[in-house]
C-alpha cells in the first residue's frame, strides 16, 4: 500500500461542537427533538421544567420511558450515535443520531444526561461541556460523580414539586439537564432575560408542542402527557375532522423510496375567517392566524415535521388561507425527502414536485371558491324563495357574482311568451346586463373584476350565426356586442374573428 504524507486534521472539539450546533434550532424545536427521543423510548409522560429564578438558567427534560444502561447512554452520547442510512422501526423518530447533542448544544454549552433502566437503583450520568473541551483540547465526555448525580436529581425533584400539575405516579428514567441557556443569558439585557425565556416557554414552546405532537397527545389508548412547568399540554389538531364544516378532498397516495406518501387536502369553512378575528376557534392556536397555518403539513410516523407555507411550491396568499394539505410519509423515505437534522424542514424532490403541484392546484382552486364566495348564504332555500328577487348571487371560482334571475316570475313569463329569435335576443341582453352589473360592482368595491365564464367556441359560433340571421351587421356585432357580452377577443374562433375583422393576437 502506498504511503502518503499527511497533515493532522483533528478538529478542535469546541469549534466543531459549536459548528454542529448551528443547525437552525429554535428553543421550541430543540425541546421537540429531545421529546422525540422520549417517545422513541416508549414514554407515556414527559416533564419540561425551567428554573428562571437564578442564573445560569437551568432546563430539565425528564421522561418515564425505558431508560438507558451505562453502555447505551455512552453510545447515545457519541457523535453520531446511529447510521442515517440503515432501516429503522416504523415508530423511530430519529435519523442522524445527532438530535440529542445538536439540539442541546444549540441552546447550552453544557448538558448532562442521567438515565437508569427499571432494574437500576441509581442514575448514571454523562456530561458534555464546551469549556472543558476548550481547556483540554480533548474529545472527551465527563463521567459525573455520584455526588454530582445526586445534586442534579435533588434540584430536579425540588423544581418538579414547586410547580402545579404534577403527574401522578411519574417516575423519571431519563433526565436531560441544560446548565445555562446562552442565547438568553448572553444576548439579552438582564431585565429582559427572565420574561423572554418565560414567554418562549409558556407561549411559543407549549403551543408548538401541542401542534407537532397532537397525534400522540390525543391517542385513544395511553395518550402521551407533556407537562411544561405549570401547564399540561392540550393537543391542537389542525384537521378537526369531527367538525362537519371541514371539507375533505379525495386523497392521493404514491409509493416512493420503499415507503408511501399520502396527500389529503382540506378546506376550512369561510366562516372560520370571521371566527378567527373575534374569538379563539378550533381552526387556529391562540398566537397564530389562519394565514400562519395555511399550507402543507408533513407528518412522519405521526410526528408533524413542518407546517404552514407551501414549501416553495407556490406562494402564500390571503385567498388561500382556508387551504391545508396533510401529507403522511414513512420514515424510510427520509433520505429522499432531504429531512434536516433539526427535523424542521423537508425539501420535496423533483420526482414528487409535479404530483404535489397538481394536487395543490386542485386544493387551492377549491379554497379560492370558499374564500371569494364567503358572502353567499349556505343555507338551503326553496325554489319559491329563489324566485323572489330579480337579482341573485351565484358562486364562481373568483367570488360571488350578481346575475339576473331568469326564474323571477315576470321575467320567466316574458321569456316563455317569446319566439326562438326573440328568446335569443333576450338572452344576449341578459348576458350584457350581467357583465355590466359586475363591472360596476368591481369598480365600487375596488377589487379585480372577473368576467362571467366564457362560452366555448361552439357557443360563440351559434351566437354569431343567430345574430346574422336576425339581420345584425358584422360592424354592429363588433362595435356593440363583443365588449358588452364580456367576451375576451382571444377566445373568439379564428373564422369568426376574421369575418368580424377582430385582431385576436
Amino acid at each position: 500500500m502506498r504511503r502518503f504524507l499527511t497533515v493532522d486534521a483533528t478538529p478542535k472539539p469546541d469549534f466543531l461542537i459549536k459548528s454542529l450546533a448551528e443547525q437552525g434550532y429554535s428553543l421550541k424545536a430543540a425541546i421537540a427533538d429531545l421529546i422525540d427521543n422520549s417517545i422513541a423510548a416508549k414514554s407515556s409522560a414527559i416533564e419540561v421544567l425551567v428554573d428562571t429564578e437564578s442564573e445560569p438558567f437551568c432546563l430539565f427534560i425528564a421522561d418515564n420511558g425505558s431508560g438507558m444502561s451505562r453502555g447505551q447512554l455512552e453510545a447515545n452520547m457519541q457523535f453520531p450515535s446511529s447510521n442515517p442510512e440503515i432501516s429503522r422501526y416504523e415508530s423511530d423518530l430519529g435519523r442522524f443520531g445527532l438530535g440529542l447533542k445538536t439540539a442541546s448544544f444549540s441552546q447550552t454549552r453544557k448538558f448532562t444526561v442521567m438515565s437508569r433502566t427499571d432494574t437500576d437503583d441509581e442514575f448514571y450520568g454523562l456530561t458534555w461541556d464546551v469549556e472543558y473541551l476548550k481547556k483540554t483540547g480533548k474529545w472527551e465526555i465527563i463521567v459525573n460523580s455520584k455526588e454530582d448525580v445526586e445534586s442534579l436529581k435533588s434540584k430536579y425533584d425540588e423544581l418538579s414539586k414547586a410547580f402545579n400539575k404534577r403527574m401522578k405516579d411519574f417516575i423519571p428514567r431519563t433526565i436531560v439537564i441544560w446548565s445555562g441557556l446562552y442565547k438568553f443569558e448572553d444576548y439579552l439585557s438582564t431585565s429582559n432575560r427572565k420574561s423572554a425565556l418565560q414567554r418562549e416557554i409558556v407561549e411559543q414552546a407549549s403551543e408548538h408542542l401541542s401542534i407537532i405532537f397532537h397525534r400522540f397527545l390525543e391517542r385513544d389508548n395511553d395518550p402521551l402527557m407533556i407537562r411544561i412547568n405549570n401547564m399540561l399540554i392540550e393537543p391542537f389538531n389542525p384537521f378537526p375532522e369531527d367538525n362537519k364544516s371541514l371539507r375533505k378532498l379525495e386523497f392521493k397516495k404514491k409509493s416512493f423510496g420503499g415507503d408511501s406518501i399520502k396527500m389529503e387536502g382540506f378546506i376550512l369553512p369561510a366562516s372560520s375567517i370571521k371566527e378567527a378575528r373575534t374569538t379563539r376557534t378550533k381552526w387556529t392556536t391562540e398566537n397564530k392566524s389562519l394565514s400562519d397555518m395555511e399550507g402543507i403539513y408533513i407528518y412522519r410516523s405521526d410526528r408533524l415535521i413542518t407546517y404552514g407555507g407551501w414549501n416553495g411550491l407556490i406562494r402564500k396568499a390571503p385567498r388561500l388561507q382556508l387551504a391545508r394539505l396533510r401529507v403522511d410519509i414513512g420514515n424510510q423515505a427520509d433520505h429522499l425527502l432531504h429531512l434536516n437534522v433539526a427535523k424542521s424542514k423537508v425539501i420535496i424532490p423533483h420526482e414528487l414536485s409535479q404530483a404535489f403541484k397538481k394536487y395543490i392546484s386542485e386544493l387551492t382552486e377549491e379554497a379560492e371558491k370558499e374564500f371569494f364566495n364567503r358572502g353567499i348564504s349556505r343555507f338551503v332555500t326553496s325554489d319559491s324563495n329563489k324566485e323572489e328577487t330579480i337579482l341573485r348571487k351565484v358562486a364562481s371560482n373568483k367570488g360571488p357574482l350578481l346575475e339576473i334571475n331568469r326564474k323571477f316570475p315576470i321575467l320567466s313569463s316574458l321569456l316563455s311568451s317569446l319566439d326562438v329569435n326573440q328568446q335569443s335576443q333576450m338572452s344576449l341582453i341578459i348576458r350584457m346586463v350581467n357583465t355590466q352589473i359586475n363591472k360596476i360592482r368591481a369598480t365600487h368595491q375596488d377589487v379585480d373584476f372577473f368576467e362571467l365564464k366564457e362560452v366555448d367556441g361552439k357557443g360563440l359560433l351559434e351566437i354569431f350565426e343567430s345574430l346574422r340571421k336576425q339581420g345584425f351587421t358584422n360592424d354592429f356585432i363588433r362595435r356593440n356586442l363583443i365588449q358588452e357580452l364580456g367576451i375576451n377577443s382571444e377566445s373568439i374562433p379564428p373564422e369568426i374573428a376574421n369575418e368580424l375583422e377582430i385582431n385576436n393576437g
